[in-house]
């Protein structure tokens, strides 16, 4: 008999995280600077530091080159303004389809359908080494759990995306990790997807996942209470104070006291124009100007060039994201500048 019967595919064998890992050794300053960054990250989503997060960068990786020249000019910024906004650079390797295309930088690098995976992850990492180096956090969309096994040692945060909010295996997974983590609305909006995430996130589960040699592991979590939310809109906008004062009193009901909330100023709050982001992000700003302290961070698609472009590997123009439009680099460090002078003035005045 068959025993790959069930099964109308073809499999191919794949070296473990350890494996991948010796060749991208995690050294002891990016050590160091890792467990920092979640450290702060957790404290200010806790609304234990004034601070707030500002999660910025390109819809998706897709060229390690662009993505560093990116990196250097947010890195540089982020030094000027880091007494109070914390910049995190937005590193999404994955890529979530509604139906099909091309599902990201790990999955397929060299864009061009020859699927190799291990170069894609080890790029990756090379790059969140990268970043470590220049000591700029990281933040990913955890889309395949298994892939977490081979990144997850470099990264600063994680977000949840509107379509897997409810996954179970992702819930687990997410309660097993030292990692803060956002869940997103789901796609019609509702937040009760993600405050289910958090409940479930809080609480220790057991499941099966691999292990360092890539062998499948029976997994008993211990919890892990450094969550947010993340408002992302769904059939309407949902960064409205409005809306953020019944998740305000949702959060409290359901006794989520570490839980705060950020705002994608991208996607359906935008209207999925990306020129409206700014728009979002002042509305925002403003909100959090007039007190409201669950607000801890802002999310916006930002790249090098403004716009985007359709995939074409032969005729791809530098610096414009091959997803999502994003807002190009002026718009972003006028973006950044304003949110810091606000800001600043706000807690010093307050």
């Amino acid at each position: 008999m068959n025993n790959n019967f069930s099964f109308n595919s073809q499999e191919f064998n794949f070296p473990s995280p350890k494996y991948i890992k010796n060749n991208n050794i995690l050294i002891n300053k990016n050590y160091e600077n890792i467990c920092t960054f979640r450290k702060d990250i957790s404290n200010i989503i806790s609304r234990n530091n004034n601070k707030l997060l500002l999660i910025c960068g390109p819809c998706s990786i897709h060229n390690i080159d662009e993505s560093i020249e990116y990196s250097n000019l947010l890195k540089k910024i982020s030094l000027e303004v880091n007494d109070y906004i914390y910049i995190i650079m937005r590193t999404y390797f994955e890529k979530p389809r509604t139906s099909i295309g091309w599902k990201g930088f790990i999955n397929d690098p060299n864009l061009n359908n020859t699927f190799d995976m291990e170069l894609g992850i080890n790029k990756s990492i090379e790059f969140l080494n990268y970043l470590l180096d220049i000591e700029l956090p990281s933040g990913i969309e955890l889309l395949n759990p298994l892939i977490l096994k081979y990144i997850g040692d470099y990264v600063s945060w994680i977000s949840i995306g509107a379509r897997t909010s409810e996954s179970q295996i992702h819930r687990e997974i997410c309660s097993s990790l030292n990692i803060p983590i956002g869940f997103k609305n789901s796609t019609d909006g509702s937040i009760f997807s993600s405050i289910n995430s958090i409940k479930s996130c809080y609480n220790s589960h057991v499941f099966l996942n691999i292990n360092e040699d890539g062998i499948i592991s029976l997994i008993k979590s211990k919890g892990n209470k450094n969550t947010n939310i993340i408002l992302r809109g769904g059939y309407s906008p949902n960064y409205y104070n409005e809306n953020i004062n019944e998740y305000i009193n949702i959060i409290n009901k359901n006794n989520l006291v570490n839980t705060s909330i950020i705002v994608d100023c991208s996607h359906n709050n935008s209207n999925k124009d990306y020129r409206n982001q700014g728009k979002v992000f002042n509305y925002v700003l403003n909100n959090i100007l007039n007190g409201n302290d669950y607000i801890k961070g802002l999310m916006i698609e930002s790249y090098i060039k403004e716009g985007n472009q359709n995939l074409d590997n032969n005729k791809l123009k530098y610096g414009l994201s091959i997803t999502d439009s994003c807002i190009g680099w002026n718009e972003t460090e006028d973006i950044i500048y304003n949110l810091y002078n606000k800001y600043k003035n706000y807690i010093l005045t307050k």
